[in-house]
């Protein structure tokens, strides 16, 4: 198994992502937008994952090639994105983030299908390379941040380009395991699969986890410097939410081995509801907000890892379509609908915000504790 290559594409992804969500906002005010236009700007990122996923997974699973797709997608990703730098108006800049997030995310669903080529009989093992992501998250977010404090908010688009150039470089590097053979035929319809009640449930509630996910993806590195915080202090707290992210996924195989889907999701979502709560009602107390951050362990890391291990499971045949879809529905979907409502919402108060993500996240532990049974389940929390 090639897992230094296959964590190496991992940390440089994510690394764009620590580069990315902190500090993308505040780019753009510095740039003078209303928070209107920077929940737009940050939900077309979210809305492009919608469409591009499905459509790349649909090309691999169909005629193979899942590599070079990858590779295609991260290169002119990077070629997109530099139209950064000719212009900084506002339409401009939507077509720049069209272009540019409507490849880039081509490749994350599908290197993990690649992944789990190379996992074979040890699927439980995705998050030990899956953790180098989180590092790489941690890495950019203080690094940045510390980057930031002394030099012109620019320089993030320095950094933004060449991480997308790594993420291409390390696309070189990996290949998925067997490919080039002949697609086999496909066991089940991928129509059949969606039609069950809890794939469908499976998607509207991580649909509603990612919407909870918009204020803070969006407005979170602005709620904290109203109140003071220190662009290397946002980026403390950013990365302190990883760092708990990674200790979870050193473990994760284990928590995988020990209790059912079914019951990890839950958790993931009660935690989830509760991290939300806490920003909005004690963001001023480092200590609280100290244990709000570690619950991103919960509301990102478990759920997510649960939600790879689910789509494995189910789609059988059909993991690019499963992976795209389920990276659609709740990073894209989810994601762009949390991101526009947060910025029309934002001028009413960080608190509001907060409070109905922790009401969306809500929803999300309502839907699968009624809905979402796999036949290996049992049925109470552990």
């Amino acid at each position: 198994m090639p897992y230094w290559r296959l964590s190496g594409f991992y940390f440089c992804y994510f690394a764009l992502l620590g580069t990315w969500i902190p500090y993308w906002a505040l780019y753009l005010k510095s740039l003078g937008f209303s928070s209107e236009e920077i929940g737009f700007l940050s939900a077309l990122v979210m809305a492009t994952k919608i469409v591009a996923p499905s459509l790349w997974g649909w090309l691999a699973d169909t005629y193979g090639h899942r590599s070079k797709i990858i590779r295609y997608g991260a290169f002119f990703a990077v070629a997109i994105f530099c139209g950064v730098y000719f212009r900084s108006d506002f339409w401009w800049l939507a077509a720049v983030v069209v272009g540019y997030s409507f490849f880039w995310n081509a490749v994350l669903a599908q290197f993990d299908v690649v992944t789990l080529s190379h996992l074979v009989g040890r699927y439980g093992h995705y998050s030990r390379i899956r953790v180098w992501g989180s590092i790489g998250f941690v890495v950019a977010v203080l690094g940045v941040g510390w980057w930031l404090n002394d030099h012109p908010i620019v320089h993030l688009l320095y950094l933004i380009t060449a991480l997308l150039s790594g993420i291409w470089l390390t696309s070189l590097l990996v290949a998925e395991k067997g490919e080039g053979s002949v697609v086999a035929r496909k066991p089940t319809s991928l129509l059949s699969i969606l039609r069950q009640p809890a794939v469908i449930a499976f998607f509207a509630i991580s649909f509603f986890l990612q919407l909870s996910h918009g204020p803070y993806y969006t407005f979170f590195s602005i709620y904290l410097e109203g109140l003071s915080y220190s662009t290397f202090s946002i980026g403390i707290f950013w990365s302190l939410g990883v760092v708990a992210e990674v200790l979870l996924f050193i473990w994760m195989h284990r928590i995988l081995a020990k209790y059912s889907l079914r019951n990890i999701v839950l958790w993931s979502l009660g935690l989830s509801c509760l991290r939300w709560l806490l920003i909005a009602f004690f963001v001023q107390s480092p200590s609280v907000l100290f244990i709000a951050q570690c619950l991103h362990a919960a509301s990102f890391g478990s759920y997510h890892a649960a939600g790879i291990e689910i789509i494995r499971q189910w789609f059988s045949g059909h993991h690019g379509q499963g992976m795209a879809l389920y990276s659609g529905l709740s990073f894209g979907l989810g994601g762009a609908a949390g991101a526009v409502l947060s910025g029309w919402a934002w001028d009413f108060g960080g608190v509001y915000c907060f409070v109905v993500a922790a009401m969306a996240a809500a929803v999300a532990f309502v839907i699968a504790w009624r809905y979402l049974y796999l036949p290996s389940d049992d049925n109470g929390l552990s």
